[in-house]
């Protein structure tokens, strides 16, 4: 069921100086997954450094609700689409609103920008996330193995904007 809760979005400003708490959502957000999917997910790699620099490069957009950080979600421009990645949801608030709030900041950007379209990957495994996905208008358009694998991990899923 999708009960909206009182977050709203904004995008990470440039002076931001939170990002051990932005590293902290993330692997909450994907802690589910340990166990599930092989390879292992690249939250892991992460530091607050490292989310830092990916926001140089990227752009970032948090949900916060009362202060708190409770979603985030980072994308990169390419040549004909903009590509999601890292969307992080506080768990107890997955199901409201959140992503799906934090996902239209992202198509916007995109259309802002003159894109049609938004891409992310999901992992094989994670047959919830596809669900999710779909349910906000994604596709499967593709498959892809991580290096040193001989079997698809991944799925690529696009959303052509209008």
């Amino acid at each position: 069921m999708d009960q909206t809760t009182g977050a709203f979005v904004t995008q990470i400003p440039v002076d931001f100086r939170r990002w051990d708490e932005v590293l902290s959502l993330i692997l909450r957000a994907f802690a589910y997954m340990d166990g599930i999917i092989d390879p292992p997910s690249s939250a892991h790699l992460l530091t607050a450094e490292r989310l830092k620099d990916k926001a140089r490069q990227e752009t970032g957009f948090l949900a916060l609700e009362a202060g708190r950080i409770v979603g985030c979600i980072f994308v990169l421009e390419r040549a004909d689409d903009f590509y999601v990645g890292k969307l992080a949801v506080e768990p107890g608030l997955q199901g409201q609103g959140v992503g799906r709030r934090l996902m239209l900041a992202a198509e916007h950007l995109a259309l802002s920008h003159g894109k049609c379209a938004i891409e992310l990957q999901t992992r094989v495994e994670l047959s919830g996330n596809h669900a999710a996905f779909s349910r906000l208008g994604f596709r499967e358009t593709g498959r892809t193995a991580h290096t040193g694998y001989d079997r698809p991990t991944s799925i690529t899923m696009r959303k052509v904007l209008s």
